[in-house]
């Protein structure tokens, strides 16, 4: 049996860390909000520039990156509004709070990505068999006045691209875009120099691909974070060895480790400790988990070690 003090260590096990702060859980940065909602104002304004463009110079290609960037203006907002939803507290029936809108989010927008890619591979063939024409400068300039919109965009969103999925997201979103752009400028550029109307299904072919690539990085993260899968670059079998190498820790078992939101892990565990050394393996094990892993959110369960087994 454990003692009662023991107990009270292991179950009343509130929001501060080991050092008696509280912990502080990541939370979307609200620079990259400010930098978000910039990039969805350019990228609005100049959708309305492709479509226009694309119907006065019979651009196919315009029309289809004007598509694209209209995803774009959806993913983004989608982004946007789960950045705020995630800065909501948390409530008796949401104890983490709303986090996850953000994984959500990147989930969403990395299907978005999936459909894109096929939505392009599917014009490209069509094009191959099809080709129109267009007219190849006016279509170079507006293609090149998106190119100019997206880097605008891909430079606001470059600091924060890594801080969360949703981030992320969005900004593979505004590099897919930026892309497009280009295989629209180059096949603009080759129509209008040499005629080649096939260059611009095989550009579109190539950029499908990164889409797809992109995509798919971007919904394996995401789901791996909703099934609460181990976050990438920790190893389970290594972190219980360090907390059995613990002074006075003699065994751990039901350890898991999980992701609440990007840069948000939690770790729960029931650890064996020797007798009288219940009070000191507690702040000891959450000391090392936040020096070593900087896990800071974890719920340890003491246990008295068991009797060792008579030998036979």
């Amino acid at each position: 049996m454990r003692s009662d003090d023991a107990a009270a260590a292991a179950e009343h096990d509130p929001s501060p860390g080991h050092d008696g702060r509280p912990h502080v859980h990541a939370l979307p940065p609200r620079g990259g909000a400010r930098r978000l909602a910039l990039t969805l104002g350019l990228s609005a304004a100049y959708l309305l520039v492709e479509v226009v463009g694309g119907v006065v110079s019979g651009s196919l290609a315009l029309l289809a990156d004007a598509g694209h960037m209209l995803s774009d203006v959806a993913a983004l907002a989608l982004s946007l509004v789960a950045m705020r939803i995630a800065l909501r507290p948390p409530t008796p029936s949401r104890t983490y709070g709303y986090h996850r809108a953000e994984i959500l989010a990147a989930l969403a927008n990395g299907a978005a990505l999936v459909a894109i890619a096929a939505l392009i591979v599917r014009e490209a063939v069509e094009r191959f068999s099809h080709p129109s024409d267009v007219r190849a400068g006016l279509m170079l300039a507006v293609a090149t006045g998106g190119l100019v919109v997206n880097l605008a965009s891909l430079v606001l969103l470059h600091h924060d691209r890594d801080a969360s999925l949703n981030l992320r997201g969005a900004w593979l979103h505004v590099l897919t875009d930026a892309l497009g752009s280009v295989q629209a400028m180059a096949a603009g550029a080759l129509i209008a120099w040499f005629g080649w109307r096939w260059a611009d299904p095989l550009a579109s072919l190539l950029i499908a691909l990164l889409v797809a690539y992109s995509a798919y990085g971007l919904v394996r993260e995401s789901i791996g974070v909703l099934m609460e899968g181990v976050p990438k670059g920790l190893n389970v079998d290594a972190m219980g060895r360090a907390i059995r190498g613990v002074d006075g820790v003699t065994g751990v078992h039901d350890l898991h480790v999980w992701t609440i939101t990007s840069g948000f892990v939690s770790l729960s565990a029931h650890v064996h400790v020797a007798p009288g050394r219940e009070m000191t393996a507690l702040p000891a094990v959450r000391a090392m988990l936040a020096e070593r892993y900087g896990i800071t959110h974890s719920t340890i369960q003491i246990e008295a070690a068991p009797p060792p087994q008579p030998i036979r």
